[in-house]
């Protein structure tokens, strides 16, 4: 059995700029299909809402502005692979607050990209990719720890950083 401590799959990323994440971000997003769940942890200011903002508007045929759900809880995005749910569980208690959104269902039909997954609980879905972000030594700096008990992600992931 796989645990969080000893996962199939890890990989790290160091980015040094907001481009570089950038452009990780949406290289990335052109391999995700519907139930892709990707889960994004790490501080206030880590770097989390920027990468699913690139994330997602590499995905949009049609630009628009990608604000984060820290206050709608849940953006959804019509994209040229999909649905995309954006979800910012800061200030969700607990599991049960998650099935009231409807995210627990989202997982199989949408892409999902959960910031603060920790509020998820027991309704983390197995398959989903961590992605921990940290600031790095220099300021526009970041280092991201890519973690699964699916070895699949490995296959989606670009390779190296900047």
């Amino acid at each position: 059995m796989v645990s969080p401590d000893h996962p199939a799959f890890r990989r790290e990323f160091q980015f040094d700029s907001p481009k570089a994440t950038s452009t990780f971000a949406a290289a990335f997003g052109g391999h995700l299909s519907a139930g892709d769940v990707v889960l994004l942890s790490g501080s206030i200011g880590a770097g989390k809402t920027h990468f699913a903002r690139s994330l997602i508007q590499s995905l949009l045929d049609t630009p628009e502005p990608v604000p984060s759900p820290t206050f709608t809880l849940v953006q959804e995005y019509q994209t040229r692979v999909g649905p995309l749910w954006h979800a910012d569980l800061y200030r969700l208690g607990g599991p049960d607050e998650v099935v009231e959104l409807g995210l627990d269902l989202a997982f199989e039909t949408a892409i999902c990209l959960v910031e603060w997954p920790d509020r998820l609980g027991s309704l983390t879905p197995r398959g989903a990719l961590s992605l921990a972000f940290s600031t790095g030594a220099a300021e526009d700096a970041r280092h991201v720890t890519a973690t699964a008990a699916d070895t699949r992600w490995a296959g989606l992931l670009p390779s190296g950083a900047t």
